[in-house]
């Protein structure tokens, strides 16, 4: 009789932990948030009140920063010296000495994450760079995202920590800007450097706003070594406004899984919903 306890009590462990597998969309990114924006409902998370770095998510804020400061965005605005990164020492196609819009950086910085882009905002802000970051943490104070902490406006420092629960805040608020919808979400873009160069061909760093099963308002890649590979995304997936935040994801691919799998996920629930 003992015994055929035990096995009823391993048989009914290893069918309810089947059934949540089956309703888990199986995230391997270390940290995520799945949150509905209409009705402020957060629907998944994991390792969702851990504070990590968040690499270039950094440059929503940035974005929304510079919106909120009405400068204009035809002014003129050259890459110096300054605008280099000397923290990582990455890769810039915008030659210093080069001038565009500050609303072209402006894209390029949410588009394809331009770390000299996101510096020149940052340094043309009025009182500076410092000026800048400490209306970032402003900013991140008024939106609630209480855990979070910004040092600089291109994400390149690993001290530019949030939570997955803060992010949500993030880019649900940024959603509410018109341009960063537009910029973050361009699919592929040029400039123009001068210097008789010709046209500097940009494209989006995440793929899934070429992908027209996706409807994508928002979208924001970042990577550091020690942030691993992240994406957050507001995209309206079974007719609902969904952020969905992937921290620290382990592959190079394993976001753009995550995502799908987040996608998947939901339209299967919202299948079983209406069944």
């Amino acid at each position: 009789m003992k015994w055929g306890f035990f096995l009823f009590c391993v048989l009914s462990f290893l069918t309810s932990h089947a059934l949540a597998q089956k309703n888990n969309p199986d995230i391997k990114s270390q940290a995520a948030l799945v949150f509905n924006a209409q009705n402020d409902r957060v629907i998944y998370d994991k390792n969702a009140d851990k504070v990590m770095p968040i690499a270039s998510i950094t440059k929503l804020m940035t974005a929304m920063v510079t919106l909120d400061a009405r400068l204009s965005p035809h002014e003129k605005i050259t890459i110096t010296n300054a605008d280099v990164d000397k923290l990582k020492h990455s890769s810039s196609r915008l030659p210093v000495g080069s001038t565009y819009p500050r609303q072209e950086l402006l894209r390029l910085a949410l588009m394809s994450s331009e770390n000299r882009a996101a510096a020149a905002l940052g340094r043309t802000y009025p009182g500076g760079a410092k000026a800048f970051v400490s209306a970032m943490n402003a900013k991140a104070k008024k939106l609630g995202m209480n855990n979070s902490r910004f040092v600089d406006s291109t994400g390149l420092n690993s001290g530019n920590v949030a939570t997955a629960r803060d992010l949500a805040k993030m880019v649900a608020a940024s959603n509410n800007y018109a341009a960063i919808r537009e910029f973050s979400t361009t699919s592929q873009h040029s400039v123009s450097p001068g210097n008789k160069r010709g046209q500097l061909q940009y494209v989006n760093s995440n793929s899934l706003v070429r992908n027209q099963g996706w409807d994508i308002n928002v979208s924001k890649t970042g990577y550091l070594s020690e942030a691993g590979r992240c994406l957050v995304m507001q995209a309206k997936i079974s007719g609902q406004p969904m952020v969905i935040v992937l921290l620290n994801s382990w592959g190079k691919n394993t976001r753009i899984g995550d995502a799908n799998r987040v996608k998947k996920w939901i339209e299967s629930n919202q299948g079983r919903r209406q069944a």
